[in-house]
């Protein structure tokens, strides 16, 4: 039902986790992120994380369909979506920069996954939905990371044509990714060099650094909670319930 693995090399942890369904997350794979983050946010021998994920498909398919279907309460629902809320705010408060192999797809949470990265390596087929509003839910948890890389124009464009894939090219040119490369091979040959470089860099100043450019963030520590509440209260409506069959099948 998925799993998170890490293996740290010279000073380079790379985290990656996987999901039969396409890289999706159920809750407890959730936690299971958060709490590795945190424990690397630890570990006096990393100086820098790269977060992938696993195969050649889709890099993330965001929240799990078939959990999203078994919510059957307010706090279930809220409880779930806090899933996102903790891995955004624990990459937040990593003191380590969070590098980005965003090889394939992205939606909905993956989306802000890839938002909260601090630098991110794509490709040509990292393309980007956000397809909550047309469930009857929105995506309220990860906006606030979203809008920080590709501003509130380009979020409220995504978000208001959900069936709409965008191009790699244009989350390129909006912020979302900070580079971009043709095939996989070539994101990983240059992902290997600059990790090599930026690890090589004072650690104390790198931690600076990533305090600065996270400045005016802290509110985050309720701000995507209460956002968790609205899409759990939301996803309870048979709208959602409906559509999300409809998804499914």
């Amino acid at each position: 039902m998925g799993t998170i693995e890490t293996i740290i090399n010279e000073k380079i942890a790379t985290l990656q986790f996987f999901h039969p369904s396409s890289n999706s997350f159920p809750s407890r794979l959730l936690q299971e992120l958060t709490n590795e983050i945190i424990s690397l946010s630890k570990n006096e021998n990393v100086s820098i994380i790269v977060l992938k994920s696993q195969g050649t498909g889709a890099f993330c398919a965001g929240a799990s369909f078939d959990e999203l279907l078994s919510v059957s309460n307010f706090e279930e629902g809220s409880l779930f979506f806090s899933g996102f809320a903790n891995v955004i705010n624990a990459m937040r408060k990593c003191p380590k920069l969070i590098i980005g192999r965003i090889h394939g797809k992205a939606v909905g949470g993956g989306v802000g996954l890839a938002a909260a990265c601090d630098y991110s390596f794509a490709t040509l087929q990292s393309e980007i939905k956000l397809s909550e509003i047309a469930i009857g839910i929105g995506p309220f948890v990860i906006e606030p990371a979203v809008s920080r890389k590709v501003g509130k124009i380009a979020m409220s464009e995504m978000t208001l044509t959900p069936t709409l894939w965008k191009t790699s090219k244009w989350a390129f040119e909006k912020g979302l990714y900070s580079e971009l490369f043709e095939t996989i091979e070539a994101l990983d040959l240059r992902l290997e060099e600059y990790t090599k470089e930026v690890s090589s860099y004072n650690n104390d100043a790198l931690f600076e650094m990533k305090k600065v450019l996270w400045e005016g963030t802290n509110h985050w520590d309720t701000l995507l909670y209460e956002r968790a509440a609205i899409s759990g209260r939301l996803v309870l409506s048979d709208f959602t319930k409906n559509a999300l069959n409809k998804f499914k099948k």
